[in-house]
């Protein structure tokens, strides 16, 4: 059994980068959904619910944990507009402790109440975007993306008014387990305040915590950076492998850790269409799913601005310039890993990879469909696509490629459907527990998620 080890380090420099707040109080508290297999990670899965309660819809702190909650401050580009004036609005930091992996974990919340970044907001989350949330981490997970994970789901009694959706309509608060939630904004506010001394310590937080080894180097801004690179590299090509638009990659929203979080509105595209986007409010397609590798390297140029605060600016060089070699070489290998396809001569595997993107947006099958069947490199199921001529270079390609060791292993493979999650589902799951307050729908298709997951573990991840 997994040991609870707290480990509120984040104490170290909260001066700099966080202030104390007080949780909300809210009128009830209904357990929705609890996160078991992560809670096992951190020694938590004993909790009865009870308990649970008291800790993540109370907020009565753990044991040897944060004695008060810590919103985290930041700045950010939205939209590539700076904006001076954000920070945790409706979230803080609750605790931090170690995974089975000696990881730092944070616990960290989303509609637990005002704090002082929260300008005219009130602090609260819908359970409808708890729900939501839910699905996306539990859908990424399955599919390999490295993100963050929906925890606790409790909801707590209040009508909330949106005018982007039907109101009033049920409240909830989330609690998100990640590893780290220090954002490429919380290095652009120490940069912006001219704050050397809360940069350097920031910086070495992230070395001591993210990346064990590198503090002690003497180019550890650089350590910092390249490892960055290398994780948002990683993000925008699981995000392109498991056919995933986040929606809103601010630099705020990007984690230094690579990891993936905070989905707003986030969809699964129904067809390999580059202009595709999630966001009804993101007019120009800025972040739409051809173009989020180039969000997420315009982003780490921002944190390079930052960084020029304490580092040489030829220091971090070299990491930028290796951002679209890194995103490729990423691409390759998440797109093989999910059609379960070993890896062969470099040369080869560029070519099947851009033949495979070039056959799923010229037959315009869905995305789901044409990765299931063809798992393991060999068509598997029928479908008119397939004898079209987008598909021909591919299946030529694909001729003499040999499966992953296991890539076809597990009873899910032999489904007649791949599981997925396009945003027609995803209503009709929240309509059954707006309408009649079922949730069964909703646990059957985590289960459904979970199930791809692990027919998916056998192979090499995204």
């Amino acid at each position: 059994m997994t040991a609870y080890r707290a480990d509120p380090a984040i104490l170290d420099i909260e001066d700099a980068i966080a202030v104390p707040v007080v949780p909300a109080v809210f009128p009830t508290a209904k357990l929705r959904f609890r996160n078991d297999p992560a809670a096992a990670e951190i020694g938590l899965a004993e909790l009865g619910d009870d308990e649970w309660l008291g800790h993540f819809g109370r907020f009565r702190p753990l044991p040897d944990n944060l004695t008060a909650p810590l919103a985290l401050a930041y700045h950010g580009h939205q939209f590539r507009h700076y904006n001076p004036e954000i920070g945790d609005g409706r979230g803080f930091l609750f605790a931090q402790m170690r995974d089975t992996r000696g990881r730092l974990m944070d616990l960290g919340t989303k509609g637990s109440g005002t704090t002082p970044y929260s300008r005219t907001g009130d602090g609260r989350l819908t359970l409808k975007g708890a729900v939501r949330e839910i699905l996306a981490t539990e859908m990424l997970a399955a599919l390999g993306v490295e993100t963050s994970r929906t925890f606790s789901v409790v909801e707590t009694g209040e009508a909330l008014m949106r005018g982007d959706e039907p109101s009033p309509t049920r409240s909830a608060v989330l609690v998100r387990f990640s590893h780290g939630h220090i954002r490429y904004g919380t290095f652009q506010r120490l940069a912006y305040l001219e704050d050397r001394n809360g940069l350097e310590r920031l910086v070495d937080y992230c070395l001591a915590h993210f990346i064990p080894g590198a503090e002690a180097r003497e180019d550890r801004y650089a350590a910092l950076f390249d490892h960055a690179v290398s994780g948002a590299a990683r993000l925008a090509a699981s995000y392109r492998a498991a056919g995933f638009v986040h929606g809103v990659l601010n630099t705020d929203n990007i984690n230094i850790t690579g990891e993936s979080f905070d989905y707003g509105p986030w969809r699964f595209a129904p067809r390999w269409d580059d202009g595709f986007t999630a966001a009804y409010f993101d007019h120009g397609g800025l972040y739409a799913f051809g173009r989020q590798a180039e969000a997420l390297q315009w982003n780490v140029h921002q944190l390079a601005l930052a960084l020029r605060t304490v580092a040489p600016a030829d220091s971090l060089i070299p990491a930028l310039k290796a951002f679209p070699d890194r995103y490729e070489a990423a691409l390759t290998t998440a797109m093989l890993a999910r059609l379960g396809i070993a890896a062969g001569e470099h040369e080869d595997d560029k070519r099947l990879v851009a033949a495979w993107e070039a056959a799923l947006a010229g037959s315009k099958i869905e995305p789901d469909r044409a990765f299931f069947d063809w798992r393991g490199g060999r068509r598997r199921h029928d479908h008119p696509a397939y004898d079209t001529p987008a598909f021909e270079p591919f299946v030529k390609a694909v001729a003499n490629r040999e499966a992953h060791a296991g890539a076809l292993d597990g009873p899910y493979w032999s489904d007649a459907a791949p599981c997925s999650l396009l945003i027609d589902e995803v209503e009709m799951l929240w309509a059954s527990i707006a309408d009649a307050d079922d949730w069964t729908p909703l646990q059957t298709k985590v289960e459904s998620i979970r199930r791809m997951g692990a027919a998916h573990d056998c192979c090499e991840r995204i």
